[in-house]
This record gives structure tokens, sequence and C-alpha cells, in this order.
């Protein structure tokens, strides 16, 4: 399967047409078809379900849809190898790329990469947020040089450097709510209220453990993985948000507040990356002055 078929394939899924991906790639249409014809030979498997002869559009198949994804991380990851290898010797050039969840600890990220901008302007910074699964599947398939997680590290499979800061959690509400009251929220206090709990949480972790209830027993109206999304649902009126401090900016004319869990729930926070990993020039400077940040040595 060559790279140059698989970018092929790309613009026809993107497009969702054999005529205008041809016409975007230069192409002329059979040419095209037949690329796509001989690729699907080679895997045994219809990637393409074509429209009828009086429609052009074409759709994937469950096969197509996971060839698309898979080819999105070859293509990415040969993008990213043909960077490192190739920048001069002498100049650092390039790209450092990070995973993270939502937490105020990506403001030590920032704070780092200001530092190195000032002597090394030429590398740039790319962020892919989503959850500890996320994070952990991109570092795996080497499409993040490093992650942000909470909780236990792997040290079999990861290095990692331990942050000084912890996440608090804590209840977003609405300052009219009844609970915006209190200075901190109990387990007792939302066993009877319309929760908005993020994904990863819903399905059983920290939180649900700490409210030292079933889900089953909870008024989970809403679950979200962005927090500000779930915001939005607070503003409403939805309900109330179980996350993490620092992410919603709650000062000002804000009509929403935050109040902390009693007993405290947080996490602990590191940065990783894989073991054995060889670093690019900007990604082994990066990781130079996090250590310079975190004044710390690797566990």
């Amino acid at each position: 399967m060559e790279l140059r078929v698989l970018q092929y394939f790309l613009a026809i899924a993107r497009e969702q047409s054999i005529v205008r991906a041809a016409e975007s790639l230069h192409l002329s249409q059979p040419t095209l078809s037949t690329q796509i014809k001989n690729m699907e030979e080679e895997l045994g498997k219809q990637l393409l379900i074509r429209g009828t002869k009086g429609s052009r559009k074409v759709t994937l198949t469950e096969e197509g849809m996971i060839l698309r994804k898979r080819a999105e991380e070859i293509l990415e990851l040969v993008k990213k190898t043909e960077s490192e290898i190739t920048l001069s010797d002498n100049i650092i050039l390039g790209d450092v790329y990070i995973g993270t969840g939502e937490t105020d600890a990506v403001r030590l990220i920032a704070k780092a990469a200001k530092t190195l901008q000032e002597s090394h302007p030429g590398i740039h910074y790319h962020i892919s947020s989503g959850n500890a699964t996320f994070v952990m599947e991109q570092l795996d398939k080497g499409l993040i040089d490093f992650g942000v997680v909470f909780g236990t590290v792997d040290l079999t499979k990861y290095n990692a450097l331990k942050m000084s800061d912890t996440d608090i959690w804590g209840v977003l509400m609405r300052k009219d709510s009844p609970l915006a009251e209190k200075e901190l929220i109990t387990p007792e206090d939302l066993w009877n209220k319309p929760l908005i709990l993020s994904q990863q949480e819903n399905r059983g972790g920290d939180v649900i453990r700490w409210l030292n209830r079933e889900v089953s027993e909870l008024n989970i109206t809403a679950t979200y993985n962005l927090m500000f999304n779930a915001s939005l649902l607070v503003e409403e009126g939805l309900g109330y948000v179980i996350g993490l401090a620092h992410i919603i900016n709650t000062s000002g004319d804000s009509n929403l507040c935050f109040r902390p869990l009693a007993p405290k729930l947080e996490n602990e926070l590191s940065i990783i990356w894989k073991k054995y990993q060889l670093f690019s020039k900007p990604s082994q400077k990066f990781l130079e002055v996090l250590r310079l940040y975190l004044d710390t040595d690797l566990i």
C-alpha cells in the first residue's frame, strides 16, 4: 500500500466524490478510480460505495472508515518523521506535540514554551485535548511526544515528571443555585441534584467513589468531555457540573461559581513520554526546560 494512494483515498473521503477528488489532485477520474480499485483488490475489501448513475456521491464502508482513520494517523506520523530528520543540525526548528486533558496545568506547558520561544523561535507547539485514554493512545502510536495525565503512571511503559501542583475537584454551578451559599460541597449535597459528569467519570472513577453512590442511584442528566461545553449546560440551568478547578473563569460578571468538594478530592499530575523514546531536537529542548520549571528528577 503506497502512501500516495492513501492520500488519494483521503481526498475521496474528504470530497465524497471521485470526480471532485480527481480535480483537487490534478488527476484524471479513470486514473484515480483505477488506483482505488487496485487498493481494494490488494486489501480484499470494498472501501467505497459508489453512487448510482445519477449521483456522483460516494460513501465509506465500515472498512473504509477504519482505513480513513489509520491513513490520517500514518500520514501524520510520516510528516512528523520527515520534519525531524530533515532539519538542520545547527538550527533547532520543528514541532513539539503534546496531548492533555482539560487542566490548569497546561499553564506550565505554556510557560515552558514561552521561555523556549525566546531562544528558539523556530519551535512550534501542537496541543491535542482528550481524556486519558486518548492521550495514551496518541503516545503509543507515536503521534505525540508528551502527555499530561492524572493519577498513577505505568512506569514500565512511560517516563514521567511529576508536577508539583494538583488538580482540585469541585462543583461548577450558577450563582443563584441553592448550593452556591455553601463554601464546600459534600456528597450528600449532590445525591438528589441533577449532575453533569465527565464521560470518563460517568463510567466509574474517583468522583463516583467520592459520591459513595452507584451510578444508577444518581440523577445524571448529561455527560461531557469538554468542560466549556458543560459550563453552557450549567448556565442554562440543566444541572451541576463536577469538574476541575480553574478550567472555567468564574470571576467578574460571570453568573457561575465554583465550590470545592469536602472531603477534598484531588488528582496528581504528571508529564509522561514513552520509555526509550528518541526525541527530536525541539522535543529534547522542551524537556530540558520542563525539568527546570519542575525542579525535579525523573521518577
